[in-house]
């Protein structure tokens, strides 16, 4: 029985979900895709409202009854937001579910070791000779399992591969390597534009994704933190203007400028056209076809941003995250990583830090008409005390850019332009007005909400939906 009936769709109407669902868990039947592509549209397509309701239902049916959507992003793209508003601890489960599904205990300690499935790792020059190990290694073995073990010792076991998971996370941004660049506040990674002159650049850039790619696989987390555009990379999402501010606050700060104002008198003279530094040279770079003659107008600038922001954090660095891609997909499927939005693959890699919230009140400042005694930022801070960890990860992240606290503490957080506490800026009440955020000044532009309730609430549907920018829900 498949859904592809009106006798199928008469049955979920008449007779509820639960009904069907019960039918399909008796005869133990799944949906498989073997119609062609155009076929399978057309039946989403035709049927989108009851697959909706289906999923709205009951998420998972995705996994286990309609799996090939996964395959289809263009499909996927219509539950999407369903998925992605499910509990984070819950899209973690089933991805984990599926990426293990039919593979045996992945736990290579606790069952034999075939002494050919062994990395054998030399300590002192453990990045080459890792990447030539692993280069060679059966991946399907790796996926089930890793065992490692250091050239001259005898300790084998989860310490050593937790160890050498460790040591790589620091040796692949290691700037002898030349393969990645700190972001402007040094706390974070991207990849270096000019990375070529590593002749073995790509061959790096491969082995990295598979280290990142195995590490998530095993549930190894590393100490490694890169640029959200680059998590935004890895998962498939375009960057925007705002990411720039990673590489070059000055730069994004201009980029929103030209955005916020009208241009059409003050005679910029831009053009779809830009220098780059390439290897300390400044060359002439085309943002579309004929971009040398095309002025940039009122009419156009956002187009214009939108190339720019492309062309200094996607097109420079191409071939590294093409490279990094072909590694990691190796072992994590584009299918299940699409799951997460950016912060949250930053935690699924990275691990959930602690956050002291004594620690983070006493090192905020307030502005724009708040001050520390006022009632709603009182009844913001409760608030905060209330949270999850994870939420209150989501909070930090959603105003800061970043899950980390640094050494030091609240007091020691990074903006643009250098030192810049935690700032709660107060914004005139509408009904629905959800709080917004500066990542580039560390600001939480948050409404003077009239009860701590409404406020609870328009802050956790912020935090769940903040990277997509919406501002009203």
């Amino acid at each position: 029985m498949i859904l592809s009936s009106i006798a199928d769709i008469a049955l979920v109407e008449t007779k509820g979900l639960d009904k069907y669902f019960s039918l399909l868990e008796k005869q133990k039947i799944k949906f498989h895709a073997n119609v062609e592509d155009a076929c399978m549209a057309k039946f989403v397509c035709k049927h989108d409202d009851v697959l909706k309701c289906f999923v709205n239902r009951n998420p998972k049916i995705i996994f286990d009854h309609f799996h090939f959507l996964l395959e289809c992003p263009e499909l996927m793209s219509r539950f999407m937001h369903i998925i992605k508003a499910q509990p984070f601890k819950d899209r973690c489960e089933w991805f984990y579910e599926h990426l293990h599904s039919g593979q045996p205990d992945s736990d290579m300690v606790h069952r034999p070791v075939n002494e050919n499935d062994i990395l054998l790792v030399h300590r002192d020059s453990i990045f080459r000779s890792s990447c030539e190990v692993v280069s060679k290694a059966n991946c399907a073995k790796l996926k089930q399992g890793i065992a490692v073990r250091f050239h001259g010792e005898e300790g084998m076991g989860q310490g050593v591969v937790r160890e050498w998971f460790d040591i790589l996370s620091s040796e692949i941004v290691n700037p002898d390597y030349a393969l990645f660049t700190q972001s402007a506040d040094g706390t974070t990674f991207q990849p270096n534009s000019n990375s070529s002159v590593n002749p073995d650049h790509l061959n790096y850039f491969r082995f990295a994704g598979q280290i990142l790619g195995l590490a998530l696989n095993h549930r190894q987390l590393v100490n490694i933190y890169f640029t959200r555009s680059f998590y935004k990379h890895i998962l498939g999402i375009p960057v925007n203007y705002q990411d720039v501010a990673s590489i070059d606050p000055e730069y994004a700060k201009n980029l929103q400028w030209i955005l916020d104002n009208d241009i059409s008198d003050l005679g910029l003279e831009l053009t779809f056209s830009v220098e780059t530094d390439v290897f300390g040279a400044m060359e002439e770079v085309p943002l579309k076809p004929g971009g040398a003659s095309i002025l940039v107008t009122q009419e156009n600038k956002a187009e214009y941003v939108q190339l720019v922001t492309e062309l200094r954090m996607t097109r420079a660095i191409q071939p590294q995250i093409n490279a990094f891609l072909q590694g990691f997909h190796m072992f994590i499927p584009p299918s299940l990583i699409q799951l997460f939005d950016e912060y949250e693959l930053e935690l699924l890699l990275s691990g959930m830090p602690e956050i002291d919230v004594n620690d983070w009140l006493k090192n905020t400042e307030y502005t724009s008409g708040y001050e520390r005694g006022d009632q709603v930022i009182q009844w913001f801070w409760d608030v905060v005390e209330e949270l999850t960890q994870e939420e209150r990860v989501l909070l930090l992240q959603f105003v800061t850019g970043s899950s980390r606290v640094p050494h030091g503490g609240f007091a020691h957080i990074m903006g643009g332009s250098g030192l810049q506490n935690f700032t709660i800026a107060a914004v005139p009440y509408t009904a629905n007005l959800l709080p917004t955020s500066s990542t580039c000044i560390n600001m939480l532009k948050l409404p003077e909400y009239p009860s701590k309730e409404i406020l609870k609430d328009r802050l956790l549907v912020a935090l769940h939906c903040g990277s997509y920018g919406y501002t009203m829900a």
